[in-house]
């Protein structure tokens, strides 16, 4: 009984987090514009052929991710995207399901570029000789697996959350999760047509380098180089109108 129990749980959390990702895709997409009013979970369940109770859940999910707002008398109404927890893993997801809208895409790499080269430097003047091995063993796991397969992503994932963490500052550790996740999704996204044109592991080396030699100047070049090269990397993985769009 308990175990039928817990199938039961796992299956009703599948299905939420289905319907959510659902909706959520149609929210970041654009498909459901800011303001757009869902339809009231009666109507939902039954075009969707769910209970319910999973649909509110799902709707539930969505407003702890900052996509939507439920309000009485109103209904459930689709949030402006300055509400979104654009750094969540799964609304990360979701965005790069489809192509990335340009103001997003963009905006999320002007972050990268506004944290992860001053963490670089902060990294280069503060690391432990531990953060540094996790540093040196993520290089390896990279290089082993590529970035091709998910082995290689995690480790490119642990490379950047190690940089974070030698930044010594809790604040700029508190977006590890975030930062690893937009790291991930960009590289799927890369390699969604073609593997990757350009060979990664050298922009990462040389971070490391400077880190590893107390360089903060240097290591902050160097991050900002390898972001400036990802996100020219994720342009040139676009649809070739989303890609002209861009570059006018």
């Amino acid at each position: 009984m308990v175990k039928v129990g817990a199938r039961a749980r796992r299956k009703a959390l599948r299905l939420h987090g289905s319907i959510a990702r659902d909706l959520g895709v149609q929210i970041v997409s654009g498909r459901y514009q800011p303001g757009h009013i869902l339809k009231g979970e009666i109507d939902a369940s039954d075009r969707l052929k769910v209970s319910r109770t999973a649909y509110r859940e799902a709707v539930r999910i969505l407003a702890a991710k900052g996509l939507v707002e439920s309000r009485p008398k109103v209904g459930t109404k689709v949030s402006a995207p300055e509400h979104w927890h654009l750094l969540d893993p799964d609304v990360l997801s979701w965005i790069f399901e489809y192509e990335p809208d340009d103001k997003l895409l963009n905006g999320l790499f002007e972050l990268r570029r506004i944290v992860e080269p001053q963490a670089a430097a902060l990294a280069a003047l503060r690391r432990t000789d531990a953060e540094l091995d996790a540093m040196a063993r993520a290089l390896e796991g990279m290089k082993e697996h590529s970035l091709a397969v998910e082995a290689g992503r995690i480790a490119d994932q642990n490379f950047h959350s190690a940089l974070l963490r030698a930044s010594g500052n809790a604040f700029v550790v508190s977006l590890t999760t975030g930062v690893a996740a937009a790291v991930s999704w960009t590289t799927i996204f890369k390699q969604r047509h073609s593997p990757l044109a350009r060979d990664p592991m050298p922009d990462h080396i040389r971070v490391y380098e400077a880190v590893k030699a107390k360089d903060p100047k240097a290591a902050e070049k160097a991050m900002t180089t390898l972001i400036d090269l990802a996100l020219l990397d994720t342009t040139n993985a676009r649809r070739p109108a989303k890609r002209k769009a861009s570059a006018s």
